[in-house]
């Protein structure tokens, strides 16, 4: 019960804590960490100890399939490359010189110090996710931060394995075995997601249950972990690939009604876990620390070096890569602006925690691994910092550098679109009345209707409600509606096709048609 209580009590906290971030204008995530360290500090609070199986079984799996359903196809393949070089190439430069600096500033042995370097060397895709989600970022900037986030796992995994070998049974590291290891945690994970996806797909496109269509989906992140973990290979990667798969297709595998369903179903969970989590994440620090032994008082003078290291080191690969991707798309002038946010943005949370807590606490022959607390707080701490420091000030970074979107930008994408999608309804309306196929009645309704979006579209006004004087005529209204709905769907499909509006506009106005095809089938 002690534990049900805790749980509930940190709902609450993160309920009132969100509340007061959407009314301050800032990221929860950081306030939810800060908020979790005064509670922990407060006389009385119980010592809260994180199962490192509870977030990688119960919490990652949905945070990350929520994540990986928001990257579209046509921007992913824009940066698959860039992406490539960060997911591999910096998490191995992070590693190496988060050691080479745990090593000299603190009392790690080397081995330690490489597996802390393992620990902390990606980026956190939930925290990336969490924090740029209100960021008005380029779609190419905000792609390559959260792919990059989502794809390093495997390459820090297989780091940390090697990492945690060497400090356990005091072996050298087997560098040839760890290339094939990453071939099948990388490769395993993507067949596994993929071919789970596929399954999934099936399924849900036979399926018209609301609450069915919502189970499956619940259960798909989890099914799509468990199993590459039981075949021991990447779960994170099983679930990343499963969301990209599933989530490029969502729009034709369920109608309008379960879509609004799942949208509002996922947005509590991911809301709860997220909010869970983040509070974990200060709460646990104090404990830590109280497990230091004295001669590990100087923490937080180990903590900055090394955050310091990650964000240098990420800086100096970053500035680099962007100079080539700006010469190929023919700017001659650098421009360190993105390169700048890009480093600010990469911030870690959730995966490193659980990886230090995975950490076993004796060596093969059962002495005790007694640097391990001090690791533990290092992660914690790290983990906070770019939570705190990161997270309050990426806002301002982004509107200091120039890069953000204006609001105007996105306003008159969506109203172009919109007007796209009423002549498209008004185009099929021209065909229907041609052809004698409906009442004129109803064919001026819908046409005054359509011709009210096109002239308000950037007022972003609807009008297309309003009582006919027939029952039947308003049966036949509804059902017109509903096919030139269907219309506007596939204009809506061909402008993001087409490359004339960005993913954040079609998902908008998806769920706009979404809602007005429910209003049509609850009335």
């Amino acid at each position: 019960m002690r534990s049900v209580g805790t749980v509930l009590s940190l709902v609450v906290l993160a309920t009132v804590v969100a509340t007061f971030a959407r009314r301050w204008r800032i990221p929860a995530p950081s306030l939810l960490v800060v908020a979790g360290l005064a509670v922990a500090l407060l006389p009385g609070t119980p010592q809260i100890q994180i199962s490192p199986e509870i977030i990688g079984l119960v919490v990652l799996p949905p945070l990350l399939y929520a994540s990986a359903e928001d990257m579209p196809w046509r921007e992913l393949r824009a940066v698959w490359k860039p992406v490539g070089v960060l997911a591999v190439g910096l998490v191995l430069a992070s590693a190496a010189a988060v050691a080479a600096v745990a090593s000299l500033v603190t009392p790690l042995p080397w081995q330690m110090a490489l597996v802390l370097g393992a620990v902390l060397s990606s980026t956190d895709p939930v925290a990336v996710t969490a924090l740029g989600r209100r960021l008005a970022l380029p779609p190419k900037v905000q792609m390559l931060v959260q792919a990059e986030s989502l794809f390093n796992d495997a390459t820090s995994l297989v780091l940390f394995r090697v990492a945690v070998g060497v400090a356990v049974t005091s072996a050298a590291a087997d560098w040839g075995s760890a290339g094939a290891e990453f071939m099948v945690l990388a490769g395993g994970g993507t067949l596994i997601g993929a071919a789970l996806a596929a399954v999934v797909a099936l399924i849900r496109r036979r399926t018209e249950e609301p609450v069915l269509e919502t189970v499956i989906s619940l259960v798909t992140p989890y099914a799509a972990y468990v199993l590459a973990e039981a075949a021991h290979t990447s779960g994170v990667t099983s679930v990343v690939v499963a969301g990209v798969v599933l989530g490029g297709r969502g729009d034709r595998l369920t109608n309008a009604r379960i879509r609004l369903q799942l949208h509002a179903v996922y947005g509590t969970v991911v809301f709860l876990l997220e909010s869970v989590v983040f509070s974990l994440i200060g709460l646990a620090l104090p404990a830590q620390v109280r497990a230091l032994s004295d001669g590990d008082r100087t923490w937080p003078l180990y903590a900055l070096a090394v955050a310091g290291t990650l964000i240098a080191v990420r800086l100096l690969w970053l500035a680099p890569l962007s100079a080539v991707v700006q010469r190929k798309g023919g700017i001659q002038r650098m421009n360190w602006r993105v390169p700048m946010v890009l480093t600010w943005a990469g911030t870690r949370g959730v995966v490193p925690l659980a990886a230090a807590l995975s950490i076993p606490v004796a060596t093969a022959d059962g002495a005790a691994l007694t640097q391990r607390p001090l690791v533990l707080v290092l992660t914690t701490s790290v983990v906070v910092v770019t939570l705190v420091v990161q997270g309050f000030t990426l806002a301002p970074v982004v509107r200091r550098s120039g890069i953000a979107l204006e609001p105007d930008h996105t306003e008159r994408e969506e109203a172009a679109a919109r007007c796209s999608l009423a002549g498209a309804g008004i185009r099929r309306l021209d065909e229907l009345a041609e052809l004698e196929a409906a009442p004129d009645v109803v064919i001026d309704r819908l046409r005054r209707g359509l011709n009210a979006r096109l002239e308000d579209a950037r007022d972003r006004l609807t009008d297309t409600d309003g009582v006919l004087p027939a029952e039947s005529a308003d049966l036949v209204y509804r059902q017109l509606r509903r096919d030139l709905i269907v219309v506007e769907t596939a204009e809506l499909q061909r402008l993001f096709d087409e490359h004339a509006i960005s993913d954040t506009t079609r998902r908008r106005l998806q769920r706009s048609l979404d809602l007005e095809e429910a209003r049509l089938a609850d009335a």
